[in-house]
């Protein structure tokens, strides 16, 4: 989870390929193992705070060449959230995240 603390950004999601959004104070991402994620660009002020599930830990990639077969085995072995970062127990993302049902 990144969580948008303060200024604005654009920020590109999912690798060189990916979507370019742009973030502003208040905005939560929740993003699945795996996903890429830059900044592009940003406000001077900006300031993100990152979470992890109880239990994990972040595992940095750079997208460099040999990394990726180790990166997608540690990527199947990421359970998913037991509850919803922003809204706990009774938060919408673990039923709606579930894609592999």
């Amino acid at each position: 989870m990144l969580g948008i603390a303060a200024g604005a950004a654009r920020v590109r999601l999912g690798g060189p390929e990916g979507d370019a959004f742009e973030v502003d104070v208040g905005d939560v991402l929740v993003l699945p193992a795996g996903v890429a994620h830059k900044n592009l660009d940003s406000e001077s002020d900006f300031l993100v705070v990152g979470a992890y599930p109880a239990g994990q830990d972040w595992d940095l990639k750079w997208g460099r060449p040999g990394e990726r077969p180790d990166a997608d085995r540690n990527i199947e072995r990421v359970s998913l959230p037991s509850q919803d970062p922003v809204y706990g127990e009774r938060g919408p993302l673990v039923e709606h995240w579930d894609l592999r049902a």
